[in-house]
């Protein structure tokens, strides 16, 4: 089977960390990379997942207020169609 080489720029600290991580795994990083592009080219959507990742205090703040708007009806209603949202934007106006 022949190879085409694919070339990214990545910062140095980035490429380190990735090939710790895949030598931890047991792989090399060129496989993880090969799996990520057939996983990408099977379900044409990209997904990245985050294990035990803490939010911002920002984000919190922000989903807090979210909360608060939503428990006092200040949250749009779900909509079947863009006609629907624009309308009800212009309710507002």
């Amino acid at each position: 089977m022949s190879y085409a080489v694919v070339t990214i720029k990545v910062d140095p600290q980035t490429k380190i960390e990735a090939q710790k991580t895949a030598e931890r795994l047991g792989m090399p990083l060129s496989v993880v990379i090969k799996a990520f592009l057939k996983q990408f080219i099977r379900t044409q959507s990209v997904s990245f997942g985050v294990l035990d990742e803490e939010p911002s205090e920002y984000l919190k703040h922000a989903i807090r207020l979210a909360e608060k708007d939503w428990k006092a009806g200040k949250a749009s209603p779900a909509f079947d169609n863009a006609k629907d949202a624009i309308a009800w934007l212009h309710k507002g106006e």
